[in-house]
């Protein structure tokens, strides 16, 4: 039996409990770092509403949303969007029948008489929408890379030739110029705040100075990203030429996986590749480290494409509940177009 409850907080949630499931979730957008840290900054006037599943015992699922309301229904969103690649219920993943039922169980304690809950970059592999009844939005890229051999070279050797060729002969051409090539991890605690100014100033450089998403979420990250550092999560990596740093990458390990979350480049040295050179000794080093996969992250691009081997990609649901919560979600699509509609819906 499932014994459901809905809390005020997230503070509340036991963390010991929360990071085992975090790590049954399997990426670090579940865990209570991520969402408290996300929470910390983004809670100004929002209502939480912190599904919490359990039997046996157990916590078995958490599902952090909050609510607001828009003519007399309930808009329920989950907690952490905008910077989280993947968003969801927390618990095993939905493929196992006990995860799947308590999550149910959950979604259908809802405490409303009519709500709208727009299920954002939820894994489109795990079966949410026939779970929960939920109608599918839209879909978007989310590329990985699942490692199926033991060394650099074995994996190299299964890839295209041209894409073999580019891994081994950039670096050479970076050093042919008399420059001296050398990868950096972050690993000093001390210099974690320089490094992430480094990381910022290459992020604005790729994008020619635009304020862009990552770059607005600055204080989000430098705060998480000191949590993760302490708990070993934090994968941010240079690559240097004569000592200079002219691309980053921002990742984090976690549950066996390696997740590429952003990155920058200095592009005076586009020419040099030098961001495909720092990704390739980034998943050389995922693979000899004993990494299960790596994660390209939210959205299709032509680089992700050619290390991925597959691409699971994150979906976007709507869950209703009343006939005018109905109305409201296919109003909203049918005006605006599916994306467009949804963002329409959500922008309070």
């Amino acid at each position: 039996m499932t014994d459901v409850e809905y809390a005020g907080s997230l503070e509340g949630v036991p963390t010991a409990e929360w990071d085992a499931l975090a790590e049954a979730a399997g990426h670090v957008f579940a865990t209570p770092e991520w969402l408290r840290t996300w929470w910390r900054r983004h809670s100004a006037g929002r209502r939480p509403l912190v599904g919490l599943a359990r039997s046996g015992g157990r916590l078995r699922a958490i599902v952090p949303m909050y609510a607001w309301w828009r003519h007399g229904v309930a808009v329920l969103r989950f907690a952490g969007h905008g910077p989280s690649d993947r968003l969801g219920p927390i618990s095993a993943p939905l493929s196992d029948p006990a995860a799947a039922d308590v999550v149910r169980a959950t979604l259908a304690a809802l405490p409303l008489r009519r709500f709208v809950l727009v299920a954002e970059h939820v894994a489109a592999d795990e079966g949410f929408g026939r779970l929960t009844g939920a109608r599918p939005l839209y879909r978007e890229p989310s590329p990985v890379l699942r490692f199926e051999h033991d060394t650099w070279d074995a994996f190299l050797a299964a890839r295209p030739a041209n894409f073999r060729q580019q891994v081994r002969r950039y670096p050479r051409r970076l050093a042919e110029h008399g420059a001296a090539v050398a990868f950096r991890l972050a690993t000093d605690r001390d210099r974690l705040d320089r490094d992430l100014d480094t990381l910022f100033a290459l992020h604005r450089a790729r994008w020619d100075g635009q304020e862009t998403p990552f770059l607005a979420a600055a204080a989000f990250h430098r705060e998480f990203a000191r949590l993760a550092f302490d708990r070993g999560w934090l994968r941010l990596s240079f690559l240097e030429v004569d000592g200079r740093p002219v691309a980053a990458l921002y990742g984090f390990r976690f549950a066996g996986a390696e997740s590429g979350y952003q990155a920058g480049r200095d592009p005076r040295f586009a020419g040099g590749q030098v961001g495909f050179v720092l990704l390739a000794h980034a998943v050389q080093a995922a693979l000899e480290d004993g990494m299960r996969e790596f994660r390209f992250g939210r959205g299709g691009s032509a680089y992700k494409e050619r290390f991925a081997t597959s691409d699971p990609g994150i979906e976007t649901y709507g869950l209703t509940r009343g006939a005018a919560a109905s109305g409201m979600l296919s109003t909203a699509l049918a005006l605006r177009g599916r994306s467009l509609g949804v963002r329409r819906l959500l922008d309070r």
